[in-house]
């Protein structure tokens, strides 16, 4: 390859990012060099971009939903150059050589090592025109899947995890608080699971417009949305909960929301510890389930429903901003209306 140099975005303090000339790495056995073709920009990215992220520092090179194309992998069979390929960003215990390994990594759960890290935060991430990461880290995709929906493996795998957390049955009523993108792929991952019905529950009148247009029951989010999800309901409430909404008035309403015995399952991670009504849990023998990013089985589950598109994301609004417009487009993330995700594409620099 000629190019020795490459554009990358680096977090240079609370509201600000920096492009920077930088070296395009070179990978040695065990890594792939991917030309990336599209990021998205997440929750944790504008967590950090406002400096409100616990690990990241200055100068680290952001963006961990991304995808590629596989421009070296010395000694990797099945990622030859050319290859397309969706990134899993976790970095566990056996990812860094840890012996021993810590015991949920010891015990085959890895996504939730005690010690897990993530490109974009621990190691350089996708907001460049070239990465380096572990070849168990790249999946290849089917090349006919755009990059603008082969990016969203990574949000995807986070729905399939929760709802597969969940204990989802083919007729359970489902009710979603949070309509964002993490709340919405687990509704439509839910109804392609087989729940009869999905509520959704968002206070933003633009993401309830895209709900409703994908066939959803959608109710405005505040004080009253958990009896409005009983009325729906025949008066029990919701089978499942999910909290993709990570905000402390979901916390509270969330058990008010479920029925007698039925599941919550926290899948939006809360920037401090909320108010929860735990005698309700008590009193309803409700289950309260955790959830945290996913599992390589899930990830690969997510891959195979982008290939099928199965879910009919190629009909979600999305927005790509070119490289050079990065702090636009962390703006517009930041709206949290107008499109579903917000994207950069670094091989494109734009004016």
């Amino acid at each position: 390859m000629n190019t020795q140099t490459m554009q990358a975005i680096r977090w240079a303090g609370p509201g600000e990012l920096a492009q920077d000339t930088v070296p395009v790495p070179a990978p040695g056995p065990g890594w792939v060099l991917v030309k990336v073709t599209r990021v998205g920009i997440c929750g944790s990215d504008l967590a950090i971009w406002h400096g409100e992220h616990a690990r990241a520092r200055p100068g680290v090179i952001i963006g961990h939903e991304f995808t590629g194309v596989v421009e070296d992998a010395p000694g990797s069979p099945g990622l030859e150059a050319g290859t397309h390929v969706a990134i899993r960003p976790l970095i566990a215990c056996h990812d860094r050589g840890t012996t021993p390994p810590c015991r949920p990594c010891a015990a085959g759960n890895s996504h939730v090592c005690a010690h897990l890290g993530l490109y974009g935060v621990d190691e350089p991430g996708g907001l460049a025109q070239y990465v380096q990461v572990r070849a168990e880290a790249a999946h290849p995709i089917g090349g006919d899947v755009p990059a603008e929906r082969a990016v969203l493996a990574e949000p995807l795998a986070v729905a399939v995890h929760a709802v597969a957390r969940s204990g989802l049955r083919p007729d359970d009523i489902v009710a979603v608080f949070g309509a964002g993108p993490i709340g919405l792929l687990t509704a439509l991952v839910a109804r392609h699971r087989g729940a009869r019905r999905v509520i959704l529950v968002e206070p933003n009148a633009w993401r309830r417009g895209v709900a409703e247009q994908r066939g959803f029951t959608v109710l405005p989010a505040g004080p009253e949305a958990p009896e409005r999800v009983r009325d729906l309901t025949g008066g029990d409430g919701a089978d499942i909960v999910f909290d993709s909404a990570g905000h402390a008035s979901v916390a509270l309403q969330v058990t008010d929301a479920a029925r007698i015995q039925g599941t919550i399952v926290v899948a939006g991670v809360h920037k401090q510890p909320p108010a929860v009504d735990l005698r309700a849990v008590n009193f309803a023998e409700q289950r309260l389930i955790g959830t945290r990013v996913y599992a390589r089985e899930d990830f690969l589950a997510a891959i195979g429903l982008l290939e099928k598109d199965e879910l009919r994301l190629a009909t979600l609004p999305v927005t790509t901003f070119p490289l050079s417009h990065s702090q636009d487009a962390f703006h517009a993330a930041g709206q949290g209306e107008g499109s579903v995700k917000i994207l950069i594409d670094p091989n494109h620099q734009g004016s």
